[in-house]
């Protein structure tokens, strides 16, 4: 079973939004997926509430019992674990960091945002796992904006993703009925990005 921990200590980054798609692209790849809600307000959870089916398993938990819940799911099958965190919460953030195989921190292209991601660039450090930056809600066809953004990432010593997630009204609109975007619009934008962010991260987990 690998093992991803999406994290980011600011708030609204969009963490709880990759976590459940990229286990929904996951899951229609073929794998068998849990995702462990470490965040106090359990969005990851209240969304599988609405969600029919048992598709991805979603658990929310507190940080303290992340090892034992892992352990749980690797013996019932599941190949893939997420770890959504919350933001503020550097214990719970740095419990997942050392749990995961891959660190996954998305970020908005916004100068707040890209000057607060130094804080969990620290954590994957402390942990000693390979780190991502994936830029999220970038602005449609606003390619400087993105070169800026993968510039300012790279002060921190991390890498870039190297799919950007854009602003999409699918990935909310989806959300809101339980599903996510490669559900909501199979043959849209939001789908196939989502779809090839997926398909790098396996092959970083794989390599």
């Amino acid at each position: 079973m690998h093992t991803v921990a999406i994290l980011s200590q600011k708030g609204g980054t969009g963490k709880t939004t990759l976590a459940l798609h990229l286990a929904v692209a996951a899951g229609q790849k073929g794998q068998s997926v849990a995702v462990l809600d470490l965040d106090p307000q359990a969005s990851s959870a209240g969304w599988k509430d609405s969600r029919p089916g048992d598709d991805p398993y979603v658990i929310a938990l507190p940080h303290t019992r992340l090892s034992q819940a892992l352990e749980l799911a690797k013996e019932g099958g599941a190949t893939l674990a997420l770890i959504d965190t919350a933001p503020h919460s550097e214990g719970a953030a740095l419990a997942a960091a050392k749990a995961a195989d891959v660190i996954l921190i998305p970020c908005r292209a916004g100068i707040l945002d890209l000057r607060a991601i130094g804080t969990t660039a620290e954590l994957a450090k402390l942990a000693g796992k390979p780190a991502y930056v994936v830029l999220n809600a970038m602005p449609p066809r606003a390619s400087q904006v993105l070169a800026d953004a993968r510039e300012a990432v790279a002060t921190h010593g991390l890498a870039v993703a190297p799919v950007a997630i854009q602003q999409r009204a699918a990935y909310g609109h989806a959300l809101t009925v339980g599903k996510t975007a490669q559900e909501y619009e199979p043959d849209g934008k939001a789908a196939e990005e989502t779809a090839q962010l997926y398909q790098w991260l396996h092959s970083v987990l794989v390599a």
